[in-house]
């Protein structure tokens, strides 16, 4: 089930990459998550244990209020009011005080109802994209909502970098990345569920701490990645595969030419 829209999402990606992933009994150990964004690989492997993170404290929540609190993020994201007026109150209301599972319900009624579910803030760290329509907030059902939760309740989720959870990595696990990257480009600009930037330093803190982890330990990672030339030399002697079709220059946009690829130290 797709529970957020997200673009950069690795939804339509799965018809190519299950051709390069274990299947959730295959995998011995945790499954790994760092950049966990939509979670459709996690919610399609259906792994035994895993780990998710990210580095976006909203949608971390929002994790974390449906595994734990999934009747009354429900309960509220279902009645919120619809149309716009409603739209730019709810989302211009302070969340200080506000219980974590109203604030889920929150940050899952502004992705649903948002602008082609984009996420953006402003310098004050406020949510600010504009409205745009209800249609795609009624395609969730409360079956299904309730459905996440039992996959959820499998992983340990937390607000962290990408480096604390890969420190958690032990021998037998396997380890999804999808970092943020603009097909083509060394580097991401207001990324998708993150509040900064992904530079060509956090690439490159990524691809050492990658390195350590297939020298230190028996665990498999795959990763998808811009198809820059700067990328693709961070990790010279790992297994790159081109990605045929996915997301073009313009986030959300797939094209046969997706400037996109697959990084494996297997």
């Amino acid at each position: 089930m797709k529970f957020l829209r997200y673009p950069g999402g690795k939804r339509k990606l799965l018809s190519f990459l299950e051709n390069y992933l274990p299947t959730g009994d295959e995998i011995q150990g945790k499954y790994i998550e760092p950049f966990v964004g939509g979670g459709s690989v996690f919610f399609y492997l259906q792994p035994h244990s895993a780990i998710l993170s990210d580095l976006n404290k909203e949608l971390i929540e929002l994790y974390k209020g449906i595994k734990n609190y999934p009747k009354k993020v429900w309960e509220i994201f279902s009645t919120f009011p619809s149309g716009k007026k409603p739209y730019y109150k709810i989302r211009n209301e302070s969340q200080e005080n506000k219980p974590i599972y109203y604030r889920a319900a929150r940050t899952l009624f502004l992705n649903r109802t948002c602008f082609k579910g984009m996420w953006r803030h402003n310098p004050e760290g406020q949510f600010n994209v504009g409205y745009g329509g209800e249609e795609r907030r009624h395609v969730l059902n409360y079956e299904d909502f309730i459905g996440l939760t039992k996959r959820l309740k499998r992983a340990i989720i937390f607000h962290a970098d990408f480096e604390k959870t890969l420190n958690m990595c032990s021998d037998g696990d396997f380890i999804f990345l999808d970092p943020p990257y603009k097909p083509g480009s060394r580097e991401m600009n207001q990324a998708h569920y993150i509040n900064g930037y992904f530079s060509v330093d956090d690439q490159k803190r990524l691809a050492n701490k990658l390195k350590k982890v297939s020298q230190e330990k028996n665990a498999k990672w795959l990763m998808t990645n811009s198809s820059h030339p700067d990328i693709r030399s961070l990790y010279k002697g790992f297994n790159i595969i081109k990605v045929p079709k996915g997301t073009s220059s313009v986030i959300g946009v797939f094209s046969n030419n997706s400037q996109e690829i697959l990084i494996s130290n297997y």
